[in-house]
């Protein structure tokens, strides 16, 4: 969550039940919510153009790439869920993947595609909406067949055409991808389930699919790194004559690429090289891939500064003011977190927890803007007094220790009932780094 814009911010509109029940349920959990982060992205103000402009861009059949830096807890899952529900909102499909050495390496792009299907999404259909919305192009193209004239007995033939109208372009880079739908139409129309799921599971880059689908269907193998980008151009294809204004990639924690073995990395590196040119080159029209990484990630010699080229692309000028960094740049950094901002997301949470309370008088009466602030400095302290790290563990202990308590429990006061207690397992492993030893017991944290 991004640094809100005053510390007294109050909730001027009424939200829905379950939109909060969302964001709060979240926060108990100490997670970022997975949708109404409207709700809690004061402060993002200033990207909201710059993100229009760029999704307007994708929709008219553009592409764009950005990369997000900041340290831990300066919101960077935050922003970006919050560009992708800002994208939902515009009919756009997006996906969210995690890169990792072990289940996501960078380096197999066969790999980064089957995540992207299995976290696919839209405002519709939960992950994986890889199936519905292959269906809703196949409906599309009868649809459009039928505006052109075509008959009952002509229809078939007519969305034949269509099809490998559509997938000209793919085909002569992935000819498997049209090949394959065209299976996955014929399974269904001759009421063979099992064969269209397998053969859809190909589409999406699963390994391992039974050689009698994969017979059925005209295609043979699996899905390799080469192949990969290929099957990308047809899922974006198909994406916009379902209706869809795009595809935003999220690839988060890119980070993570240091603490792989050499080899590895300059693999990876080599790899988000090679997908930010194919992004400018116009080869993905309808893509917008964000990377999210730390400034040691950009700046460092084990990260984007190994691979000269990769540091030329991303290069971006932060020497000046943070008031006016561009947020048009190809890369964008959130602040990290004060005190003060800190506190002004406290009352936002907990203006938006007691609208929905039986008991909103004596939420704001005792969790008051001075006691928020006492929570926050507390927080910090028992993380080594990284109050930009902060924010996760903020939010957990105020919402599920805090204002929990106090909606149940008309005698709980939290200054005279509730010392801050920070155990091993409240923490990600992050958090352990900067804990501070002797500040995570209840006898050594006042508030």
């Amino acid at each position: 969550m991004n640094a809100p814009e005053s510390s007294t911010a109050r909730s001027t509109t009424a939200v829905g039940a379950v939109r909060r029940r969302t964001v709060v349920d979240a926060l108990r959990r100490g997670a970022v919510p997975e949708s109404g982060l409207d709700l809690l992205a004061t402060g993002l103000g200033r990207f909201e153009q710059a993100v229009d402009e760029e999704l307007d861009t994708v929709a008219a059949g553009g592409a764009v790439f950005k990369a997000v830096r900041g340290e831990y807890g300066s919101g960077k899952t935050f922003f970006t869920r919050w560009l992708c529900e800002r994208a939902k909102r515009r009919t756009f499909a997006v996906a969210e993947i995690q890169v990792s050495e072990t289940e996501t390496p960078l380096h197999r792009l066969e790999t980064v595609y089957r995540r992207l299907t299995e976290r696919l999404t839209t405002a519709s259909f939960p992950p994986s909406a890889l199936r519905p919305v292959a269906d809703a192009w196949f409906y599309a193209l009868e649809e459009d067949a039928l505006a052109d004239g075509a008959g009952e007995d002509e229809l078939p033939q007519a969305v034949e055409r269509l099809l490998t109208a559509r997938l000209a372009d793919v085909s002569r880079h992935a000819p498997a991808f049209a090949t394959a739908l065209r299976g996955y139409k014929q399974a269904l129309e001759a009421g063979d389930e099992a064969t269209a799921a397998a053969v859809m599971a190909w589409l999406g880059g699963q390994p391992h699919v039974a050689a009698a689908a994969r017979r059925s269907a005209g295609v043979r193998g699996d899905l390799d790194h080469f192949g990969a980008f290929g099957f990308l151009q047809g899922l974006l294809t198909v994406l916009r004559d379902a209706g869809h204004s795009g595809l935003v990639l999220v690839l988060d924690e890119v980070e993570t690429l240091q603490r792989v073995r050499s080899d590895a990395r300059d693999k990876a590196l080599n790899a988000l090289r090679q997908l930010i040119d194919e992004v400018h080159s116009g080869r993905f029209p309808g893509l917008y891939l964000v990377v999210t990484g730390t400034p040691a990630f950009f700046d460092g010699q084990q990260g984007v500064q190994r691979l000269p080229p990769l540091a030329q692309r991303l290069a971006t000028d932060f020497t000046t003011d943070p008031r006016f960094d561009n947020p048009r740049a190809v890369q964008i950094r959130l602040p990290g977190f004060t005190e003060e901002s800190l506190t002004g997301l406290g009352a936002t949470i907990r203006d938006l927890y007691a609208e929905g309370s039986a008991a909103p008088e004596r939420i704001e009466r005792l969790a008051d803007d001075a006691y928020l602030a006492d929570l926050a400095r507390a927080v910090g302290g028992a993380l080594g007094g990284k109050v930009g790290v902060a924010p996760r563990l903020y939010l957990k202990k105020l919402v599920g220790d805090v204002l929990d308590r106090i909606d149940q429990f008309p005698d709980f006061d939290p200054r005279a009932h509730y010392r801050l207690t920070v155990a091993g397992d409240d923490l990600t492993a992050t958090e352990r780094n900067f804990a501070a030893p002797s500040a995570t017991s209840a006898d050594d944290i006042d508030l």
